[in-house]
C-alpha cells in the first residue's frame, strides 16, 4: 500500500512540476506550447508588420506543379539560348530558377518569359545528356532530356 501511495504522489509530483514548468515557458526548443506565438524562441512576430509589403507581396499558387512539356531546340551548346516550353511556372516574382543536371552548381541566365514560358543561356558543361529542372512556386519539374554539344 506504501508503494502505491508513494507512486501515486510522485506521480502527481512530476505532473505538476511539468506543467508548471511548460506553463512558465520553459518548454523544449522546438516544442509546441500553446498560445506562445514566436515570441517563446525570440523570432520576430508578424503582428505589427508593414501592411503596404504584406499588400505588395506576391500570392503564389502552390497547388499547381509546374510541368515541361519540351525544350527548343533539344540539342544546344553552351552559351546557346533554349526555349523551355511547359505550363504553371507561375508569375516572375514566384518563380525561383532553372538549374541543368549536367552543370548543378553552375549560375543559369534564363528570363521568364510567362507562364508557360522561360528562356535559358546553356551553361558551361560537359558534352552529353542533361535534364534541365525548373523550379517555381507549385515545386520543380524535369524535362526530358537535352543533349549538350561540345563546344
Amino acid at each position: 500500500m506504501r508503494a502505491i501511495v508513494t507512486f501515486v504522489l510522485g506521480s502527481t509530483l512530476i505532473l505538476g512540476t511539468t506543467f508548471v514548468a511548460v506553463l512558465a515557458g520553459h518548454a523544449e526548443e522546438g516544442a509546441m506550447v500553446e498560445g506562445t506565438g514566436y515570441s517563446m524562441f525570440s523570432t520576430e512576430s508578424i503582428k505589427g508588420s508593414d501592411a503596404s509589403k504584406l499588400e505588395n507581396d506576391p500570392v503564389c499558387d502552390r497547388s499547381k506543379r509546374p510541368s515541361i512539356a519540351k525544350v527548343e531546340p533539344d540539342e544546344a551548346k553552351p552559351g546557346q539560348k533554349i526555349t523551355i516550353k511547359g505550363e504553371n511556372f507561375g508569375s516572375k516574382e514566384c518563380f525561383h530558377g532553372v538549374t541543368f543536371s549536367a552543370a548543378s552548381k553552375a549560375k543559369i541566365d534564363y528570363q521568364f518569359v510567362n507562364d508557360s514560358t522561360i528562356e535559358a543561356v546553356v551553361p558551361e558543361a560537359k558534352a552529353g545528356m542533361s535534364f534541365i529542372i525548373v523550379v517555381a512556386g507549385g515545386g520543380s519539374a524535369q524535362s526530358k532530356p537535352l543533349l549538350i554539344q561540345a563546344k
